[in-house]
């Protein structure tokens, strides 16, 4: 029996280490097993508004409509005369564009692949993924969230993650982010991240 210890606590030990070595999801990671999980794809920039100059003739300078005539324009009924057409107006973006965290959304896809849930959980869930970012962030590609988007009575709103790969850096919204100042994205996780993507939208 003595010396039958010693293997029962080498099995134990080596069990120990297949179950814990590649460390468990941190939180709130490691509670998500069956939470939704939606991925964006966005539009990582939006170009500022257009002050219209006015109907242009090639080879000729923007036609200049005097302070008067734009004054008697605020007159006319909306959408009557197209955005930019009258200097002094804006082009504006699409209003009624849905968005992520004010990033346009071009695409989004449930994800109902186990063993895509699986890769986004183990990416966002374990520590090695991020680092100190190296560039402030600037405009977000992607966008991960946790939880039901039209969340019931009583629910609180999703988890969400925004995810810049221009400069490999990540903003979490509404969790304790449990990584502190590491945002930004080891080389590994964007090629992940890449990989996730691609898979999701079929590309």
């Amino acid at each position: 029996m003595a010396r039958k210890l010693p293997v029962v606590l080498v099995v134990l030990v080596l069990l120990s280490l297949l179950c814990g070595c590649g460390g468990g999801l941190t939180a709130p990671f490691d509670q998500m097993k069956t939470t939704p999980i939606t991925v964006y794809r966005l539009q990582n920039y939006e170009p500022p508004p257009q002050v219209g100059t006015g109907p242009q003739i090639p080879g000729l300078p923007p036609i200049q409509i005097p302070p008067e005539l734009q004054r008697l324009t605020t007159l006319l009924p909306p959408n009557l005369v197209p955005p930019g057409l009258i200097p002094g107006t804006t082009t504006q973006p699409q209003v009624g564009a849905p968005r992520f965290h004010n990033f346009r959304i071009i695409g989004w896809m449930l994800v109902n692949d186990e063993r895509q849930r699986e890769e986004i959980l183990d990416v966002f869930g374990k520590s090695k993924s991020f680092e100190n970012p190296a560039a402030p962030f600037a405009y977000a590609e992607f966008g991960f969230s946790f939880g039901n988007t039209q969340p019931a009575p009583g629910q609180g709103p999703p988890m969400d993650v925004l995810v810049s790969l221009s400069n490999n850096q990540v903003v979490p919204f509404n969790m304790n982010w449990p990584y502190g100042a590491k945002t930004g994205l080891a080389q590994e996780t964007s090629r992940r991240i890449v990989q996730i993507v691609q898979r999701a939208f079929g590309g």
